[in-house]
C-alpha cells in the first residue's frame, strides 16, 4: 500500500500500519472523530436508517460493531466494497471494527433481495471460500497493533457448528414468533410472489433467525452492540436486536447504507455481459478493474468518488467543480479510478493499468507495448481479430505480404500497398512504409504483432 496519494491526517493515518494511528488512542480526539461517523456517512450519501438512539450510542463510547459478508465464491467483488468502506470509516472514527465472514450463513443463503433459492456449497468448498474472504478483508482494516479499535475477523461458523438444531430450536426459535419474521419484507415479497418467484423454503426462512443469533453472540462474547449492513439488511438486523432485548435483556442498535445503482437506475458492479467485477486481479486484472471507473458517466462519478474513495470533502467538492468547468477532461473520472484502483491493486498495478490504458489511446511509444505481457495485452485489445502465423512468414517478410497473404489482415497485396502508401498502416502502433519487415525485437511479450489500419481497425498476428 501506498501512502502519498492520501493527505496524512487523522481520518486516514488509521487505515495503514504506522504510528501515526497511535494519536487515535488520545481520549479528546477519540471524541471528536467518533461523534462524526455518521455526519461522514451523510455528507457521502451512504446513510439509509438507523435504529433510535444509535447516534447517542456512537457519542458516549468507542463502539464495536459488524458487517456479514457470506462466501458466496472465493473472492469479494466491487458490491462489497461500500461495505469493507463501512468498517474502515468505523475504524477511522475511533470505534472497532468486527469483519464477519459467514461460514454458516453460507451454507443457507441471504434472500434478501433475491428472487430465487441460491444453490447450496459443500462444505469444503464453502470453507475454502472462507479462507479467501478472510485474506481478502484483511487487507483493508488495520488489524494489527494494541490498540483496542483494532479490527477483528470472525467465522460464525466456529459458533453454529456446536449447537444442535434441537437446542437452537429451544433456546433461540422461542424467542421470535413466526408473526414477526414474516411481517420481514425479505420474507413477505417471497410469500406473495413479488420478488419472482412464489414462496421460500424453510431453509432460507430461518435465515434471519441464525444472522439474529450471530449478532447475539457477539454481542454477549465480543461487546458488539451495533450491526450495519446495505438497506434490504434491515429487516435481518432488527431481528438481532430484538433477539438481544428479549434474550438478553440488552440493548443494540442497527445502522443501514443505500444499495447502490448507477444513476440512471441500472445495476451497479457488472458488465454489460452480467459478469462481475472482483477485487481478486486473477478473476479481474487491475486494467479491467481501472477501466470499469474510468468509464463512469459524470453524473456517476460526482456519486461513486464519495462512496468509494477516502478524499475529503473539500478535495471532493473542488474535484467536482472542476470537472464541471472542464468535464471533456475527465478530472473526476481519473481521480476516482486512482484512488479506488489503488487502495485495492496497489499504486504499482494502477500505474501498470494506467500506462495500458495510454496504449489504446495512442499516447505511448511501441516500447511501451513490446513491453507488455501477453494477459495485459489481450485484455487491451480483447475482441480484435487474431490469427496465428507461422514465425517465419512473420519475420523478416516484407509488409505488403504480411498484411495480405500471411496473414489475411487486407484482402490482397494491391491493397495492402495502397494503404501504405496512403500512410494508413501502422505495426505496434507506429506508422510503417512499404519497406517495413519485423524482427524479433517488435514481438510484444516475444509472440504478437499489433496491425492497424487508420484510428480502430486492428488485427492481431501471433507468431507461432
Amino acid at each position: 500500500m501506498v501512502f502519498s496519494r492520501f493527505k496524512l491526517d487523522c481520518q486516514t493515518a488509521c487505515l495503514f500500519h504506522i504510528p501515526y494511528f497511535a494519536y487515535l488512542c488520545t481520549s479528546n480526539f477519540k471524541q471528536k472523530i467518533m461523534n462524526s461517523f455518521i455526519e461522514e456517512l451523510k455528507w457521502r450519501g451512504l446513510f439509509s436508517d438507523m435504529m433510535p438512539g444509535t447516534d447517542e450510542q456512537l457519542n458516549k463510547e468507542m463502539t464495536t460493531a459488524y458487517i456479514g459478508f457470506d462466501p458466496t465464491a472465493d473472492s469479494l467483488h466491487i458490491g462489497s466494497l461500500i461495505q469493507i468502506k463501512i468498517l474502515a470509516h468505523f475504524q477511522q472514527h475511533g470505534h472497532k471494527p468486527i469483519a464477519l465472514v459467514g461460514g454458516a450463513t453460507g451454507m443457507i443463503g441471504d434472500p434478501s433481495g433475491k428472487s430465487a433459492e441460491r444453490n447450496l456449497l459443500d462444505e469444503e468448498t464453502l470453507l475454502h471460500y472462507v479462507d479467501c474472504l478472510k485474506n481478502q478483508l484483511s487487507r483493508f482494516l488495520n488489524f494489527e497493533g494494541n490498540e483496542t479499535n483494532k479490527a477483528e475477523l470472525v467465522n460464525n461458523y466456529d459458533w453454529m457448528k456446536q449447537i444442535s438444531f434441537l437446542d437452537f430450536a429451544k433456546n433461540v426459535g422461542k424467542n421470535i414468533t413466526v408473526n414477526y419474521m414474516m411481517a420481514k419484507d425479505s420474507v413477505k415479497k417471497r410469500l406473495t410472489g413479488e420478488a419472482g418467484v412464489d414462496g421460500m423454503s424453510f431453509t432460507e426462512f430461518t435465515y434471519q433467525l441464525i444472522q439474529g443469533y450471530d449478532f447475539l453472540h457477539l454481542y454477549q462474547n465480543n461487546g458488539v452492540k451495533l450491526q450495519m449492513g446495505g438497506s434490504d439488511q434491515w429487516g435481518n438486523i432488527t431481528t438481532g436486536t430484538e433477539l438481544i432485548r428479549r434474550k438478553a435483556q440488552g440493548e443494540a442498535f442497527a445502522l443501514t447504507v443505500p444499495l447502490i445503482t448507477k444513476a440512471d437506475g441500472s445495476k451497479f458492479g457488472k458488465s454489460e455481459s452480467g459478469e462481475n467485477y472482483w477485487l481478486d486481479k486473477k478473476k479481474t486484472s487491475p486494467y479491467k478493474f481501472y477501466q470499469f471507473w474510468l468509464n463512469a458517466t459524470d453524473s456517476d462519478a460526482e456519486r461513486f468518488i464519495k462512496f468509494y474513495t477516502f478524499l475529503p470533502k473539500e478535495q471532493i467538492d473542488n474535484l467536482i467543480e472542476e470537472h464541471q468547468t472542464a468535464p471533456h477532461e475527465r478530472k473526476l473520472q481519473k481521480k476516482l479510478a486512482e484512488e479506488v484502483t489503488v487502495w485495492v491493486h496497489g499504486r504499482e498495478e494502477y500505474e501498470r493499468a494506467v500506462k495500458a490504458s495510454e496504449i489504446l489511446f495512442g499516447k505511448s511509444t511501441a516500447e511501451d507495448l513490446v513491453s507488455l505481457d501477453e494477459e495485459i495485452f489481450l485484455e487491451i485489445f480483447e475482441g480484435v481479430p487474431q490469427k496465428d502465423v507461422v514465425k517465419a512468414d512473420v519475420l523478416g517478410v516484407n509488409i505488403v505480404d504480411l498484411l495480405s497473404d500471411k496473414s489475411g489482415f487486407l484482402k490482397s497485396k494491391s491493397e495492402a500497398t495502397r494503404e501504405l502508401k496512403g500512410n494508413s498502416i501502422s505495426v505496434n502502433k507506429e506508422k510503417v512504409n512499404e519497406v517495413y519487415t519485423a524482427n524479433e525485437n517488435d514481438l510484444i511479450d516475444g509472440k504478437f504483432l499489433l496491425l492497424q489500419k487508420g484510428k480502430k481497425n486492428y488485427f492481431i498476428v501471433k507468431a507461432i
